[in-house]
Order: structure tokens, then sequence, then C-alpha cells
């Protein structure tokens, strides 16, 4: 399976009935870059006119996220809104519905066209929408449990954060990288972080950020999280200013932060610390380009959503603009020793 590039989360403004061309023609490039064949970068650009459109014409302080699936294998196009949620779920999942009256309209030729399809809509909260496109032969998007996205700050081309997971027998492993400062030297440090990663990633976590501050030390340097989740626990260690929390269903805990100090300039002996992982818990792990304050009293449909929605949901709603941000929501791998 080839690997996601480490680039950023492409985001579409949804303000204006104008912005369901570009999502249709980024959703094609994605495609593209993600060496979907045939039809499929045409289906992409489908799927996202038509969640783009719903949004336009029915919701309010709406985006879509596009970009390719954390673990591999295929895209995601992702929207989010702060609208008025849809009453009749399975009846506007039905194909050729559509209403002008409720957001709806398009969702059944998304629902026929995607591999995998997850909607999440609380009335007066806003929905989110997930679609998953893969190869007939890729690993079954529903059961990657990842979800991550990546901004630039605003005015800025290239993100100084940069993320990424991997499954290495039952463990998943991933990391959360904020390049100090902004701009082409911020994502020097951050791109340079995620090969170290992506060469060893099962190495024990001490090993794999001492390989990381070695790897960034002819860069500004940066803050690094990394989070390695196995059934029913997880293991933490980071640098800087990368937050790791657990979120349940009814609570939020093990709020940790990093030691002290900058990977590739000066760092103290990583120390790891574990935290158990109920079932359906969802460890998050992000740069501080998210607001922590929203950990402090999630509504109860955040605290219900499942990782590729929650990562959304907190960039579309705490992303400090000023700042690259990035967000990675996590459960452990599914897969059997």
């Amino acid at each position: 399976m080839t690997l996601p590039e480490a680039s950023p989360t492409a985001h579409i403004a949804v303000d204006h009935y104008s912005a369901v061309h570009l999502a249709a023609e980024t959703a094609r490039a994605v495609a593209g870059r993600c060496r979907l064949p045939g039809a499929l970068p045409d289906q992409a650009a489908v799927i996202a006119s038509e969640l783009a459109s719903n949004v336009a014409k029915h919701a309010t302080n709406g985006s879509l996220f596009v970009q390719p699936l954390p673990l591999g294998g295929g895209m995601e196009i992702v929207a989010v809104d702060h609208g008025p949620g849809i009453g009749e779920l399975q009846q506007c999942l039905a194909d050729g519905y559509t209403t002008s009256n409720t957001l709806g309209a398009g969702l059944g030729a998304v629902k026929r066209i995607a591999t995998a399809l997850t909607i999440r809509t609380q009335p007066g909260a806003g929905t989110l929408v997930c679609a998953r496109l893969t190869e007939a032969d890729a690993t079954p998007p529903a059961g990657q449990e990842v979800g991550a996205v990546c901004l630039p700050a605003d005015r800025e081309e290239t993100s100084g954060d940069a993320c990424a997971v991997v499954d290495h027998g039952t463990a998943r492993t991933a990391v959360v990288v904020d390049g100090l400062g902004h701009g082409p030297h911020a994502a020097e440090a951050a791109q340079a972080a995620v090969r170290s990663f992506h060469r060893a990633p099962d190495l024990p976590l001490p090993e794999l950020l001492t390989a990381i501050h070695r790897a960034l030390r002819r860069t500004r340097g940066a803050a690094v999280g990394l989070l390695r989740l196995h059934p029913g626990r997880a293991e933490y260690t980071g640098i800087g200013n990368v937050r790791v929390l657990m979120l349940t269903p009814l609570e939020v805990g093990h709020r940790l932060t990093g030691q002290p100090g900058i990977a590739g300039l000066n760092m103290t002996a990583p120390q790891v610390r574990a935290f158990p992982l109920p079932p359906g818990a969802t460890a998050v792990l992000h740069s501080d380009g998210i607001d922590q304050r929203w950990a402090q009293s999630p509504s109860p449909f955040v605290h219900r959503l499942p990782p590729h929605l929650l990562a959304a949901s907190l960039a579309h709603s705490h992303r400090l603009s000023r700042d690259d941000a990035t967000v990675l929501a996590a459960r452990p791998s599914q897969r059997l020793p």
C-alpha cells in the first residue's frame, strides 16, 4: 500500500455557491495525487460537488476538507457545517431525493458512489459527512478508525505542521509535528520529521523520538508528539507543545503535553507516559494551532463522533487561523495478532 504524502489538507470554505466548482476540481486533483484509476477522479469530483452544493444551499459556516486517507489506499471528502442539521436522514439518503426546504440534496448519489459514507447530524448543531473513496482491493476505509486534518496558517501556502500514522502488527503509531514558525522553513522541518518517522515507525517510542531529533539537526527544529495505540492502552512521548488526550462518550481524560525542548535543537531523554484506552475511546493528538479550550466542555455530540469526523469537527470549529493547525484522532488498530 502506498502511504499518503505528508501534505496539507485541501480546505475549501463554502461561503458562496462558486465554491462548488472549486470543490469538484480540488477533489479531482487529490484523486489524481492518490493515483486512483479510471473513473474514480470524476466520481470524487461528483461527491465533492454534491456535498459543497448542499452546504451552500442549506447551511452556514461550512467547509470541505479533501485529502488522502491517513493510512493510504484512497481519499476522503469531509463536509462540515453549522447549519440546521438533517431532520429525516434516511429519507435524504434515498437516491434522487431532493428538497429546497431541508438539507439532503444529492446525499443519495454520494452514498451510491462512495466506498464508505459516515454522517452525523444534530438539529441546531450542524452536520458532518465523510465520503471515502478507494480502489476495490484497498483496505476497507470504514475500519481505519483514523482521522487527520492538517491546515496551513492563513496567507501561507505550505503548512509548517505535518502528521502521519502507520499500522504495524497490532499496534498503531502516529506522529504530529509542528515546525517552528510558519512557511517553507517550518514545513522543511516538519517533512524531515515525517520522513524519519516512516523509516522505522515500530521502534520503541524513545528511540523513535531520538531518531527524529537527529534528523532535524540541520533544520529550525520542531515540536513532536508520538502516540502508540494498543488494544486497551496508549503510550505517548513528545517534546514541545503537542498535546494528547483521550475522549470517550462521557469524559475527556489523560491530558498530556510534551517535555520542554525543541526536536533538532535541545532535548532531554524522552519519557513515555502510558494510559488506559477503554473500548470506544478515541485518542486525540494535536498541535497548538488547535485551541486547547475545545476540551474543557465538548458537547455530547462531539463526544460521540468517530475519529474521522472528530478531527474535521475540531479543525473546523477550533482552529486558530493565525497558526498552522493539525489534529489527528485515532482508535487502536483492529488487526488480529
